[in-house]
């Protein structure tokens, strides 16, 4: 897995790729999300886990908080189209748009990929996307990438 796992910042720092992982609503399973987390987190990524049960709210105010670069969210419950709908409305209710990428993961049907896409995820990951495939993707939506809201 190699590639830069450093972010350039538009002063001209740098600092490491960070990430949020989350669960929204009462999906229980979180064995995928802790092994893309310790993928991650190999590749010499920064990456929080928010853990199970999280609001969408709870989500979006921990990615502003920990200013990260992409925000990824696992579902496998079915939801994800009212849970993403909410989340790009909580985003466009914000005063300033946050500059992370959104990434879903998990399971999905295929054919809601497109409609996932137009509302704004960056990337659909699904339960068989490679573990190189997933630190290549977030790495490039991490370098100066403009936020896909």
């Amino acid at each position: 897995m190699q590639g830069a796992t450093m972010r350039s910042t538009q002063d001209g720092s740098e600092h490491a790729i960070r990430v949020l992982l989350a669960k929204i609503g009462l999906d229980g399973h979180d064995r995928g999300v802790k092994v893309v987390a310790r993928t991650l987190r190999d590749a010499g990524m920064e990456v929080i886990y928010t853990g199970l049960h999280r609001t969408p709210e709870q989500v979006i105010e921990a990615a502003i908080q920990e200013d990260v670069d992409v925000l990824g969210i696992s579902l496998l419950s079915g939801a994800h189209m009212p849970i993403f709908t909410k989340i790009f409305q909580l985003l466009g209710d914000l005063p300033e748009t946050p500059r992370f990428s959104i990434v879903a993961g998990g399971v999905m049907p295929d054919e809601d990929e497109e409609q996932l896409k137009k509302m704004g995820v960056a990337e659909v990951l699904s339960q068989d996307t490679t573990p190189d495939d997933i630190v290549a993707k977030v790495r490039w939506l991490a370098q100066d990438q403009p936020s896909q809201l």
